[in-house]
């Protein structure tokens, strides 16, 4: 009996033995994909945004025509370091000069008018009204002091009463002479105070237009508003130019502005006053160093692109970058010490998770490894390297992408140098 059990055990061993051996014969034969692969470095890590911009001054004063006219002469150059109040160029303002002296002339007599209506009226028609009504009330008092005196002749009987009666009817007509002379004028005295006003408005209206006029042939004269750079300079003499067309554009240009096309998937990382670094494809050994200040709170379209606007001072004292230019923005958002990394293209993402392939040893496949596929917690990132914050470790070998697609569970082969000895490394056979 027990030799019968030691016969079972022994033909399963031998079985297992012949299945093992299969099995190992079979995976070498297996066609196994060959990778490269990286151990992941303990480095400093600074994570930057990398973007283009164009520069634009900070607090520009642009100047633009008032009328429609000529450019009578230039007294800049563009590009020139001017001073407030420095003449830069002259507008023809003939005709804004003419229209200015007609509207004076109708001022000086709309003020006339004002004051005649403010002194009660003009002096002859004034005195016209007034002794007009002085007399027939002179004439009114006179027919009725006869009247009174012809009263007690009456009453003496040393008049008749006929007379009387004529005396009545003349005051009646002197009366009704006074009356109507009283509401000639009361009319007159009416008119004159809405002339007054009619006047003063129209005094109003006239020294709106003279002023008006004046800001025109002023306008004639562009002058720089503060010290600074006229770096735009459109027009030549002897152009025409129409209401509101650009004339020049000038600004202090030792601060400037960068406006920054972030992609929308860097802005998460963006903070005031981060460090800026501008280079520019013309003078290509300059930098400049600027800092962030607006951060966009909204994305915009910009050609195939979703960015946002991202504002950036930047010191310009050499006045070397020129408003409008296109610039290269390197944004330095943050910085970690002795921090573990790994290879950006050894990352991947699914459903907003990362996860790499951690190369593990095959098992029973000599030779070979095989990849497991690992979630794994990211911080900041340069433009090579993620920093790993969980999920790996320093001493484990993470796979790159090449040939194949990676796979959990696959068996693989690394074939680069710097991996020799690791695993089932290329010295495997």
């Amino acid at each position: 009996m027990e030799r019968r059990i030691r016969n079972r055990i022994l033909i399963f061993l031998v079985a297992a033995g012949i299945v093992a051996f299969f099995l190992v014969w079979v995976s070498g034969r297996q066609q196994v994909a060959k990778i490269m692969a990286v151990k992941p470095v303990v480095e400093n890590l600074v994570a930057s945004v990398s973007s283009n911009g164009k520069v634009e001054p900070i607090s520009p004063y642009v100047m633009r025509a008032q009328l429609d006219t000529f450019v009578q002469k230039i007294h800049a150059q563009e590009g020139q370091s001017v001073k407030k109040g420095q003449l830069l160029l002259e507008l023809d303002v003939k005709d804004a000069a003419a229209q200015l002296a007609q509207a004076q002339s109708r001022l000086l007599q709309a003020q006339d008018d004002l004051r005649a209506a403010q002194g009660g009226g003009r002096s002859d028609a004034a005195a016209r009204a007034s002794g007009d009504l002085a007399k027939a009330i002179a004439e009114r008092d006179r027919v009725k002091r006869s009247h009174d005196a012809l009263q007690r002749l009456v009453a003496q009987q040393a008049a008749t009463k006929d007379e009387l009666a004529a005396n009545e009817v003349e005051l009646t007509k002197a009366q009704s002479e006074v009356d109507r002379l009283t509401a000639v004028k009361s009319e007159f005295d009416r008119a004159v105070k809405l002339d007054a006003g009619k006047y003063n408005l129209q005094v109003q209206q006239v020294q709106n237009e003279v002023a008006a006029w004046l800001e025109k042939v002023g306008d004639g004269k562009i002058t720089a508003p503060a010290d600074g750079t006229l770096y735009s300079l459109p027009v030549r003499q002897g152009d025409f130019v129409k209401v509101g067309d650009l004339l020049a554009e000038m600004a202090d240009l030792h601060k400037v502005r960068v406006r920054a096309f972030v992609d929308e998937p860097e802005l998460g990382g963006l903070e005031p006053n981060e460090p800026v670094r501008i280079t520019w494809d013309a003078l290509p050994n300059r930098t400049w160093e600027g800092k962030t200040e607006v951060i966009p709170k909204q994305v915009v379209p910009r050609g195939s692109r979703s960015v946002g606007e991202l504002l950036c001072s930047v010191n310009n004292e050499k006045l070397e970058l020129l408003p409008n230019v296109n610039v290269d923005v390197r944004i330095s958002a943050r910085e970690r010490n002795n921090v573990l990394t790994v290879p950006r293209s050894a990352v991947e993402s699914e459903a907003g998770k990362r996860f790499v392939f951690v190369v593990k040893d095959g098992g029973l496949n000599v030779g070979k490894n095989m990849l497991e596929k690992r979630p794994i917690v990211v911080g900041i990132a340069d433009a090579a390297n993620y920093e790993v914050i969980a999920g790996l470790s320093a001493g484990e070998m993470v796979a790159l992408p090449g040939d194949f697609d990676l796979r959990d569970g696959m068996l693989v082969k690394v074939v680069n140098s710097d991996a020799s000895g690791f695993l089932g490394g290329p010295s495997a056979n």
